[in-house]
């Protein structure tokens, strides 16, 4: 069977991946009283209350909302809610799988952001979490902003900021195999739509000097006379100190670090081969990367990376999500911060000691068992430290925790 062939069938057979399951007996009478009525009046009654119970007494203490209004799934484009299903699906499967977060596709029939902004605030009660997925640029950050703004629980958009800090913690761990300083080190990001944008920002907020986007138009410099959205006018403005200008040719002239979240097959030998010794590239585009990993290093590359599960140095969101939302529910944070962020990004990075990095391995596998529990901890600690967690937990406490849930 072709990949397509199985796949089609995986989902056939079993009408979809996720299924409600009851956590309770309701075997006979009493059962019955307890988990219905009368007995489900009693916590009712509590939580009117005090609100807050119901992260404690409901499922909601819990439950995630994987939200899309289907104008950007994977690289298929704007194919609707109803054909963005499948992907939030197995996204609420990654979520159970590697965080024992329990998660729903909420797929909105609407491209109006007023509207789904509205709609997300009011089915809010229901929900530990938001996690906005495949919205169109520069929409999703709209979206996400006021939700941020007006929501009492942690919003965050993976396709941003998961893909930034998984880069940017393979990017940690790759400068350090080939012994370049963060700080000093030339980066080129190629693509500044949502992940390329969150990157290039994640990049200078962690302290990066010397970093160049890229995109269809060009180097990104203050003053360019294209029409830019206002992430990226922002970081026109942050980043390309030198004002350089030019395509990626130019850009990847001397790059220590070369990220793509672009297109297909941009990366070519002779740019590879035009950046600096010890070189690192990530290739990040999906399904199909900027270069192969089997290209890169025919071209002279020292590190390389994409997102496909087949190679080496595989950079996956699933290594970020499920440990961000497991740390910041179980200390029931109000959001999650660009501190959280950081924090998971070194949490990642750390778990491969400096002896053990290889050029074929700089960050960890997304089936690393370690990845969840050290996420988790990283970012209650900052929740905590910061005042924005509203149940204090040891740290060291939530990472038992998760090792122990992922591990059931």
């Amino acid at each position: 069977m072709t990949l397509r062939e199985e796949a089609l069938k995986l989902h056939l057979d079993n009408n979809g991946k996720i299924a409600v399951t009851c956590k309770v007996p309701i075997a006979n009478r009493h059962d019955l009283a307890l988990a219905y009525t009368p007995g489900v009046a009693e916590p009712c009654k509590d939580i009117k209350e005090d609100k807050g119970l119901s992260f404690e007494y409901t499922c909601r203490g819990n439950m995630v909302a994987i939200i899309s209004d289907g104008t950007r799934v994977l690289g298929l484009g704007d194919i609707g809610p109803e054909a963005a299903i499948p992907v939030m699906e197995g996204k609420a499967a990654l979520f159970k799988t590697f965080g024992d977060v329990d998660a729903v596709p909420v797929c909105l029939g609407t491209k109006d952001p007023d509207e789904f902004i509205r709609t997300v605030k009011i089915l809010e009660p229901n929900y530990a979490g938001i996690n906005l997925e495949d919205i169109s640029s520069p929409k999703c950050y709209d979206i996400e902003d006021r939700l941020k703004e007006i929501a009492d629980i942690p919003v965050f958009h993976d396709d941003q900021h998961g893909t930034a800090i998984a880069c940017c913690s393979a990017v940690i761990g790759a400068l350090r195999y080939v012994k370049k300083d963060f700080r000093t080190a030339r980066f080129v990001v190629n693509g500044c739509g949502a992940a390329g944008s969150a990157i290039g920002r994640l990049l200078v907020n962690m302290g990066a000097q010397n970093v160049i986007m890229v995109d269809r138009w060009g180097i990104l410099y203050d003053g360019i006379d294209q029409k830019l959205d206002r992430i990226q006018a922002q970081l026109a403005k942050t980043t390309n100190k030198e004002k350089l200008q030019g395509t990626l040719v130019e850009a990847a002239k001397g790059a220590d670090v070369l990220i793509g979240v672009s297109a297909p097959n941009v990366f070519t030998k002779e740019i590879m081969q035009s950046m600096a010794e010890k070189n690192i590239v990530f290739a990040l585009a999906n399904p199909v990367p900027e270069t192969s990993y089997d290209a890169a290093k025919e071209a002279g590359v020292t590190v390389a990376g994409t997102g496909r599960s087949d190679r080496p140095n595989q950079v996956n969101n699933v290594s970020v999500f499920p440990g961000v939302f497991r740390g910041a529910i179980d200390v029931r944070a109000k959001a999650i911060t660009e501190e959280m962020k950081v924090a998971a990004v070194f949490a990642i990075a750390e778990l491969i000691d400096e002896t053990d990095l290889r050029e074929d391995y700089v960050v960890p596998d997304a089936f690393d068992p370690r990845l969840a529990p050290a996420v988790a901890a990283a970012v209650a600690k900052v929740a905590i430290e910061t005042g924005l967690a509203r149940k204090i937990v040891d740290p060291e406490e939530v990472k038992a925790n998760t090792a122990k849930r992922v591990a059931r």
